[in-house]
């Protein structure tokens, strides 16, 4: 132990953060440790207040300090689309982009059968209870192209077959700016797959 038993348990917390190891951590400390009046203590402060107002929204899942969070309660967006993603990242990864302008759902993970997340571990039945008492007329599934969220997306497209509501998925392929010659094969296949008219 380099330093006190504090010092070293804040570095032990933060490099338990996603994008933070123990170096990183530790040089994040020592910037904190620098600047205590202007950087730490208005972190410590604002970590507090934000954990004692954060609520989980009823509707969608989404992580807000109100409930039903601003996206749901917003009266300007469409309550006709749906967009399905896996975890509130990617709500928040969409909302940046500023083009979807309709509500969201989010499951909670993926289907893993290797890790025992199975249908009744994720948000599913209440997606399915969404489409089914309200004018629901699409649902995007936003899942990731690994082979977890595939599946998800195949599942989630059976149990809502029923509804009869439009179900589609996010295009995959070429990135914008991107040049065929760093691409990997999966992505230039799906690329193809996917291709539209012009």
């Amino acid at each position: 132990m380099m330093t006190g038993r504090e010092i070293e348990n804040l570095i032990k917390l933060l490099s338990r953060l996603p994008g933070l190891g123990p170096r990183s951590a530790r040089r994040a400390v020592l910037q904190m440790l620098k600047k205590p009046e202007t950087l730490m203590i208005p972190l410590a402060d604002a970590l507090h207040a934000t954990a004692e107002v954060m609520t989980t929204c009823s509707n969608c899942g989404n992580i807000d300090v109100t409930d039903p969070c601003h996206i749901c309660a917003d009266q300007n967006r469409g309550t006709d689309i749906i967009c399905v993603v896996e975890e509130v990242q990617d709500l928040w990864a969409l909302e940046r982009g500023a083009s979807f302008k309709g509500k969201y759902h989010v499951l909670g993970g993926t289907l893993s059968p290797l890790d025992g997340v199975g249908p009744d571990d994720l948000k599913i039945d209440q997606l399915v209870n969404r489409v089914r008492e309200n004018a629901v007329s699409e649902v995007i599934l936003a899942t990731n192209a690994t082979v977890d969220g595939q599946t998800t997306a195949h599942y989630i497209t059976e149990r809502l077959i029923e509804t009869g509501v439009k179900v589609t998925r996010l295009a995959h392929g070429v990135p914008v700016g991107g040049e065929l010659d760093y691409l990997d094969d999966g992505t230039l296949a799906a690329a193809l797959r996917s291709r539209s008219s012009v």
